[in-house]
């Protein structure tokens, strides 16, 4: 498509207040290059201005946009100031966008956002005091890590460590016979005499402390002369410079060696000797003392047990040092398991996958199915479960639920009945890295019944070669081969680090959530006068089978990429504190209006379930006199090329509206955005689209947004927030619906007919 990129701003500005009229700037405009098809935009005002102020007075039409873009006083910023009433921040205003991982909290890209806000007249929607997704997971978790035990002392070992330094290095065994068994040599060309002066210096270092004796030896190394010579050098585990002098006696003339018995040390070490020089009468006696030259070793020889002879002293170039290192402290335990090893997830959560396989018995549709085994891991985890033919042929993403590993072993069951999605399968898969860090993961006593027959042979798996039913892929292996039994696995014991209980936890994080929520209110200083309070509360699953969606929970969901305070704080305790903690740091004027903002709310592959059980639990979080104002409903939509599968979308849009007004709270479309899927079920990048599309989702558009003001009584309206301005950049698939046709306006800032069926919408056409 090719048009203009003309926003209208004469009529825009109409709209501001006089101060933030001169910070609307005139928009670039090129030549119009309009196909006929167009040319009707060109008759379209800004979308605001087709709001109803009389039949609507509370609502507003918002946008979502990038914060520092908006700030920053460029296309964006003339885009939202012309065409809406409030805008959403995409990400500024997220834990982790505001927290860093010492927890100090920097706002000011907040607060520069409300206040250029507001000087262009335009109100901000907070998005959003709390969620878990886009906490700062690394800051949090180091609140309720274990707390280290002050009295406790690590068990060490020795750990040998090269480190580079040319010299010379002469190993002991224990003592056999004699301090003598192992002797070192510094060999001189001078003869000593009576009333000779010497002096040594020399750097010594061994593994375990020791002062050996030295003696004077004769011209050839181990003709002894005399018991003492230089004294006894200190050797210490650090590199040490060794120095004495004194005058030749008499007992000592005629010698021409200093010897070292190391073994005065009755039990074995490694001696290093280095920058070595003896000087009789100031002369020095010693050829490469730096032992810098591995072949200039002809003052140096060594005897190391159980050598008979002094040979030439060996020189290295790297010396061992020996560092006392902690470590864990491990317990065998004999058990007869499957053992399944994950790497850190590299690319995606089947990177590593373990699969019970029954190609013998594959499931049909309606057969009633059944699963009992024990599971455990060396570190906490979950795993989601697929269907497939044949390990690794995916042909439905559900099986047999969510499975939680923790390090004790734990007994899962489940059971339910196969559906038409799941027909012909005759595998299980678990994807074991839905937890992103490397792990263990161990499986015993398997069972898998359909219609009451056990399709498991050795589920107790005491037969280490009897692996048919169980298959395993360990990144960077990529096939699936039959899984390791093992007799034995090796678990960490607990050492110096306590555990924080439940209740310290609950009370560390309460004060994290009192601190961001006070820091927040204060940064946006009353401006701010409507919020999602929390965010994505509701999963997708009934795990209790009580009728409703259960809360977000790390057991529901991906703990390895984000921080679950409901399963710290409480499920209903969580809401409650957001809901009070921002009402009680509010300092506004205006009245403030606390959402629950999710997704899928409109959708009807489970009839609206999701917006059902999320009006139950606010009347569960309520109980106590929390007060929730409204629900946010995100509308991430398609338009779909089947005409069968668009009706019951729509049909179901219809219904949660319904719901909405009858839950009688607020209703805010807060991220509507909208993409295409063909025939086949694709998505249909931006590239590809035709008029025909085009015009189809403009219609859809136009659908949702005319039904919400029809249904929804004006005293429930709060909005609209159109999440994606423009369409996606990028390829398809990445990013956020990246390739994808969301906008109402083309990434030229151009109308797209999207523009129309929004605009026609509001005017409820």
């Amino acid at each position: 498509m090719k048009y203009s990129r003309i926003l209208f701003l004469a009529a825009a500005v109409t709209g501001l207040a006089s101060c933030a009229m001169e910070e609307v700037k005139e928009f670039p405009v090129d030549k119009p290059e309009y196909l006929e098809q167009y040319e009707y935009l060109k008759e379209y005002d800004v979308l605001k201005n087709y709001v109803d102020r009389t039949a609507s007075p509370d609502f507003k039409l918002g946008a979502g946009v990038d914060a520092s873009k908006f700030v920053g006083h460029g296309q964006e910023y003339l885009l939202a100031v012309s065409n809406f009433d409030e805008m959403t921040a995409g990400n500024a205003m997220k834990h982790a966008s505001v927290v860093g991982n010492n927890g100090k909290m920097n706002f000011d890209l907040v607060t520069s956002f409300v206040e250029e806000a507001e000087k262009a007249g335009i109100t901000v929607y907070g998005h959003t005091l709390a969620w878990h997704s886009q906490q700062n997971n690394k800051f949090l978790n180091t609140l309720i890590a274990d707390r280290v035990d002050p009295n406790y002392t690590p068990e060490l070992v020795p750990v040998e460590k090269y480190i580079d330094r040319t010299c010379i290095e002469v190993v002991s065994q224990d003592m056999v016979s004699a301090a003598w068994d192992t002797q070192f040599w510094i060999m001189c060309p001078t003869e000593f005499k009576e009333g000779d002066a010497w002096e040594v210096s020399m750097d010594i270092y061994a593994l375990t402390e020791a002062a050996p004796g030295t003696q004077t030896h004769k011209a050839t190394p181990g003709e002894y002369l005399h018991w003492a010579a230089i004294g006894n050098p200190g050797f210490k585990t650090e590199w040490t410079t060794f120095t004495n002098s004194g005058t030749i006696e008499a007992a000592a003339a005629g010698g021409y060696s200093i010897a070292f018995n190391l073994n005065d040390l009755a039990t074995g070490n490694t001696w290093y000797f280095d920058n070595i020089s003896f000087k009789l009468n100031g002369v020095e006696q010693v050829v490469n003392g730096s032992c810098d030259d591995p072949e200039g070793t002809a003052s140096f020889f060594a005897k190391e047990y159980p050598a008979p002879n002094p040979s030439p002293a060996r020189i290295v170039s790297k010396y061992k040092k020996i560092e006392m290192v902690e470590i864990p402290k491990t317990q065998d335990i004999p058990r007869t398991c499957v053992v399944v090893e994950s790497q850190d997830m590299v690319s995606a959560a089947w990177d590593t996958q373990f699969w019970l396989y029954f190609p013998d018995t594959p499931m049909k549709e309606g057969d009633s199915w059944e699963v009992s085994m024990e599971v455990r891991a060396d570190k906490d985890a979950s795993a989601g479960t697929q269907t497939h033919v044949g390990p690794g042929g995916y042909i439905h993403w559900a099986a047999i639920g969510t499975v939680n590993f923790t390090t004790e072993w734990e007994t899962y069951t489940a059971s339910g009945t196969v559906d038409g999605s799941m027909n012909t399968g005759d595998a299980i898969a678990f994807n074991l890295n839905d937890f992103a860090n490397a792990n263990k993961y161990y499986f015993d006593n398997i069972s898998f019944k359909l219609n009451g027959q056990e399709v498991i042979s050795n589920g107790n798996c005491d037969d280490p070669n009897g692996t048919a039913n169980f298959v395993a892929k360990e990144y960077p292996a990529g096939a699936g081969s039959a899984a390791r039994i093992v007799d034995h696995y090796t678990i960490e014991l607990p050492g110096g680090n306590t555990p924080q209980t439940p209740e310290e936890k609950k009370d560390t994080l309460t004060k994290a959530m009192d601190a961001w929520i006070k820091g927040m209110m204060e940064a946006t200083k009353g401006k701010v006068t409507a919020w999602d309070a929390v965010n994505e509360a509701i999963a997708g699953v009934d795990g209790d089978g009580d009728g409703w969606y259960d809360l977000q929970s790390a057991d529901n969901g991906d703990p390895a990429s984000n921080f679950y305070w409901q399963d710290y704080l409480g499920s209903l305790d969580y809401v409650r504190l957001v809901v009070n903690k921002a009402r009680e740091y509010y300092v506004g004027t205006e009245p403030l209006k606390l959402f629950i903002n999710d997704y899928n709310l409109e959708s009807d592959w489970d009839d609206n379930k999701k917006l059902k059980s999320l009006i139950h639990w606010i009347g569960e979080w309520e109980k106590d006199g929390t007060v929730i104002d409204g629900i946010g409903t995100q509308m991430h939509v398609s338009c779909y090329a089947n005409a069968d599968i668009q009706a019951s979308k729509e049909a179901h849009v219809v219904k949660m509206f319904e719901l909405l007004k009858d839950s009688g709270k607020l209703v805010k479309i807060s991220e509507l955005d909208m993409g295409y899927i063909d025939m086949d079920g694709n998505p249909v990048p931006t590239t590809n689209m035709t008029e025909e599309q085009h015009q189809q989702m403009a219609a859809y558009y136009k659908f949702i947004v005319s039904k919400y003001l029809e249904i929804i009584p004006a005293a429930q309206q709060y909005g609209i927030t159109q999440w994606c301005t423009t369409d996606a950049s990028g390829a398809l698939g990445t990013g956020w619906r990246g390739g994808e046709p969301v906008g109402l306006w083309d990434l030229n800032y151009g109308r797209k007919h999207t523009y129309a069926g929004f605009a026609d919408g509001l005017q409820g056409k």
